[in-house]
């Protein structure tokens, strides 16, 4: 078994920017992303690093940029699978000093931006950084040759990919810095960059050993994501001359969801494949039972379909000609579910039956119905990946998932576990009070209600603590009789804000007209405007009310 050589070294920035390395960022990384806030921290912290002493750039202590990972044999040719961002904005920044220093010591920087080629000899520069393919030339022609930096100004953003609107950004704060700061100051730190500043140097000569030093930096806490890994060993496999393709292909998908979705998506899509509870990392699963022989396959018949049907269902944007609006209205109640494990179904069903929006409605109401009753009862995660394992595979297998022995639907002894929680004390359990009574109150309105407020609470209308001498005693004269009734359904409303906590005893009128209406008189809520036409509030009322609520409830989820 041939041995595969790993080499970690300390290297100052004059070295790494030397003939020694040939920095290459190849097409299936992410694009330059570093915003002016991590730009300008670094500056700053270089700054207050380098401060304003008198004591020679010798005498200062190192400063420590990190560490990169290289795919690198005994050429300087190299090939970054991390550090790119880090390399990209120290190009910049002594582009930048370059630019606000005299022509003397701008000579001495340009060597580490690139090697001049020869006229003579017929050699062209050699840069020290060459980024995709999509943004090497803007990159050479703008930050790496002499003058370009000064031309960036003249460019107008809108006509711009994102991440050369970044590279400009960055390079006018750096300038902008520059100036303020003055040319000697600017002299000591592109000394103090060029020879304290370090970077750890991790090379492999091979893309397998890379990625898994690039997996374990990972694990370790590094700011390295799961799915720039991914992408690497994916897009690495794919021939040369569709790389591009399928590089734009993945970025366009990663940008339409934003970072954070797309690293869930692939643990969504795991779960639709592997059908179980994971049991190691997302990665190392994925690498071992996913990750496909034809990458392109993956990218064109699991990633994209998948994609587009998680970011219809999380930015409730479905599309169709009928029923959109039903669809869009029931992954809206599947977002106030208080955990994700119904995503991967909600992302499968949708994804094979997205033009048939009668069957869309149909299985989204049931998976709706489904993902809140084990909310209700508080299944485990154990039983609810049980579950949804069994709904996937009845969705694979093409059954009918609207028969009664389907997964996704319920048992008679299930539906009754959920009235029973349903008709308990519901306002102690606290997880799941706010969730039924909206639900409760969508329902009572008949679609027409909206929640589009910042806070909404569950109070009571019988007060906890009643006052002794209020009428409350005299409705409900034993703490026995207060105790059966306070906490239950019948007794709760729903508010739009917070009230005076000392509002919640008032007698029954006073608090109807204080503390459960709003400034315009009235109530947003059904529930609550229902307790307004109340002349009194004793336990006949909360007993009839609690009925009526739960009939609306068991007819809403079919319990």
């Amino acid at each position: 078994m041939n041995r595969v050589s790993i080499k970690g070294e300390e290297h100052p920035i004059r070295k790494i920017f030397s003939d020694d390395f040939v920095f290459i960022i190849p097409l299936y990384q992410r694009p330059y992303a570093w915003t002016k806030e991590e730009a300008g921290e670094l500056l700053e912290d270089l700054l207050t690093f380098l401060g304003d002493g008198n004591e020679t750039i010798d005498e200062l202590n190192p400063y420590f940029l990190g560490s990169i990972v290289l795919i690198k044999s005994e050429q300087p040719a190299a090939e970054i699978v991390d550090g790119q961002q880090r390399l990209t904005t120290l190009t910049i920044l002594l582009a930048a000093l370059r630019a606000s220093l005299p022509t003397e010591h701008a000579n001495d920087l340009t060597t580490f931006l690139y090697q001049r080629g020869s006229l003579i000899a017929g050699t062209p520069n050699r840069y020290r950084l060459t980024l995709r393919e999509q943004d090497a030339d803007f990159f050479k022609v703008y930050i790496q040759n002499e003058g370009g930096i000064n031309k960036l100004k003249e460019l107008n953003s809108a006509d711009l990919m994102e991440s050369q609107k970044l590279i400009k950004e960055n390079a006018h704060l750096f300038l902008q810095r520059f100036q303020a700061i003055g040319e000697q100051c600017c002299i000591r730190l592109a000394q103090f960059i060029i020879t304290q500043c370090f970077l750890v140097v991790v090379s492999t000569p091979d893309f397998d050993s890379a990625y898994r030093i690039f997996s374990v930096l990972n694990n370790r806490g590094l700011d390295l994501s799961l799915t720039d890994i991914l992408k690497a060993d994916i897009i690495g496999k794919i021939p040369q001359q569709q790389k591009q393709k399928y590089t734009k292909k993945w970025e366009d998908i990663e940008e339409d969801l934003g970072r954070e979705l797309f690293k869930n998506l692939f643990s969504h899509i795991r779960m639709i494949k592997d059908k179980k509870k994971l049991n190691k990392s997302v990665l190392k699963d994925f690498q071992e039972n996913i990750n496909p022989a034809a990458p392109q396959q993956f990218i064109d018949e699991i990633l994209a379909p998948y994609a587009n049907a998680f970011s219809e269902i999380v930015s409730l944007r479905y599309e169709s000609v009928w029923r959109a609006e039903e669809i869009n209205q029931l992954f809206k109640f599947l977002d106030n579910i208080d955990n994700f494990d119904w995503i991967p179904p909600a992302i499968f069903y949708l994804s094979r039956n997205r033009n048939n929006p009668d069957n869309l409605v149909r299985f989204f109401t049931d998976l709706d119905r489904l993902a809140a009753g084990l909310m209700i009862v508080r299944s485990n995660i154990n039983k609810r990946i049980e579950r949804y394992s069994r709904l996937l595979n009845a969705i694979e297998q093409e059954e009918d998932l609207f028969n009664s022995n389907s997964p996704l639907q319920f048992t008679p002894e299930e539906s009754n576990n959920i009235v029973k929680v349903l008709d308990s004390d519901l306002y102690l359990i606290k997880k799941i009070r706010r969730y039924v009574l909206v639900r409760l109150d969508a329902a009572l309105s008949e679609g027409e209600a909206s929640y589009n407020f910042s806070n909404i609470t569950v109070e009571h209308v019988l007060p906890q603590n009643p006052g002794a001498n209020s009428e409350w005693m005299k409705w409900f004269p034993s703490q026995q009789e207060r105790d059966q009734y306070v906490h239950r359904l019948g007794n709760l409303v729903l508010l739009s804000s917070a009230k005076n906590t000392q509002a919640q005893n008032y007698d029954f009128d006073v608090k109807k007209q204080k503390y459960f209406t709003t400034k315009t008189g009235i109530s947003p809520f059904v529930l609550t405007t229902q307790v307004l036409r109340e002349q009194e509030w004793t336990p006949e009322v909360i007993a009839r009310r609690q009925k009526e609520l739960i009939n609306v409830l068991k007819n809403l989820w079919r319990l």
